[in-house]
């Protein structure tokens, strides 16, 4: 028995024996009476220790140039601070030269003073526009606003130092990058306090198998994250690109859980895993839904040539646990027979505050195209 549990457990059989004692010398009655519960108030009722606070692009003269230029191929630092603290909010608003600015301005995160990033996301995937287009939507987590105004509510804790950057890998101007982020700072963060990760991947397009009718091993499937340590999965968003006629759907979700060899959680279908059903309404009854864990905000063309999609699954209610490894993954097609385009962000919680992701693709690589045939 652990030296630890020694107390708690002797306690716990002094207070039984106790009780043992005291009942037996009461009324059989009084066993039935039901203890009275303790009327339970909000967090936001009660006393808090924290510090509210806002890192802003407000235009420091007290003028109204509430934003940033970022030239191309410069980077911004646009969130800096000693901890320990939480990142609560991100809220950004972008005027740039380039119609695909979502897919070339990039978002990057560095806990702890690393020098690698925790979160390395063009700015448009991480908010859920995954085709590099606005669409207005809202999630738990993630919502895109009228005037297109991009929201994001994953708390961000860190223990000693937080900071943000944008990089624009754009031929032209961001002409204003307004940004808010609100964090509170904390006496000390509890021990189990993970470090939040967002990792891009894309296909474009997918390789597609040939006179392959099963997949049991997940090997050629489509990888949304691949990570080492202990945490937990928090979602995922997906953007597609179809690159021919046809339900681009039947693929399963499969998640290796500290197993490389076989995954653990295996699903039954690309529209079930986002909590849609029957392609979404299949072809033109194929209808955008938004909701708080899941959603499909973005169909366009359903199941022709060019049709887009774009997607996302929170596991909030019971996220996804790994001590060791974690690989989620999904078929493109059944038994991966299509070759769309997918381009994807995953979202998770581990103890370390970076982790490997591959390098990302150049920013012209990354503008959804429709590849022929």
């Amino acid at each position: 028995m652990p030296q630890s549990d020694q107390p708690g457990r002797r306690g716990f059989l002094g207070r039984a024996a106790a009780l043992a004692g005291v009942s037996a010398a009461l009324p059989s009655t009084s066993l039935a009476r039901p203890r009275r519960a303790e009327f339970q108030l909000p967090m936001y009722a009660r006393a808090q220790d924290y510090k509210s606070l806002k890192q802003s692009s407000h235009d420091p003269t007290g003028g109204n140039a509430d934003f940033w230029r970022i030239a191309p191929g410069g980077t911004h630092e646009i969130f800096h601070s000693a901890g320990p603290g939480i990142i609560s909010h991100l809220w950004f608003t972008i005027s740039a030269q380039s119609p695909n600015h979502l897919k070339e301005v990039v978002l990057r995160a560095y806990w702890e003073g690393n020098a690698k990033p925790s979160v390395e996301v063009p700015i448009g995937d991480f908010f859920g526009l995954n085709l590099g287009q606005y669409q207005i939507y809202e999630s738990a987590y993630l919502a895109c606003s009228p005037g297109r105004s991009l929201n994001c509510y994953f708390a961000m804790p860190f223990r000693k130092s937080a900071r943000l950057t944008v990089t624009n890998e754009s031929a032209g101007q961001v002409g204003a990058f307004y940004s808010n982020v609100d964090y509170l700072l904390i006496p000390s963060l509890p021990e189990d306090a993970l470090y939040f990760h967002a990792q891009y991947r894309q296909a474009a397009p997918c390789v597609p198998t040939v006179g392959e009718k099963l997949n049991t091993s997940g090997a050629k499937n489509y990888v949304y994250l691949e990570t080492r340590g202990r945490g937990h999965l928090m979602g995922v968003t997906l953007g597609v690109l179809l690159n021919a006629d046809g339900w681009m759907g039947e693929g399963d979700d499969m998640i290796f859980v500290d197993d490389e060899t076989a995954p653990a959680i295996i699903g039954t279908g690309t529209e079930d895993y986002f909590l849609g059903s029957w392609n979404f309404g299949g072809r033109d009854g194929a209808t955008p839904f938004a909701h708080r864990y899941y959603g499909a905000p973005l169909i366009d063309m359903p199941e022709r040539v060019g049709g887009r999609y774009c997607c996302y699954r929170w596991h909030g209610d019971n996220p996804v646990t790994f001590t060791r490894y974690l690989r989620h993954t999904m078929e493109h097609g059944h038994a991966n027979d299509r070759g769309d385009n997918f381009f994807s962000v995953g979202y998770w919680y581990q103890t370390e505050p970076y982790t490997d992701s591959p390098p990302l693709p150049p920013a012209a690589d990354r503008i959804p195209r429709i590849k022929s045939s």
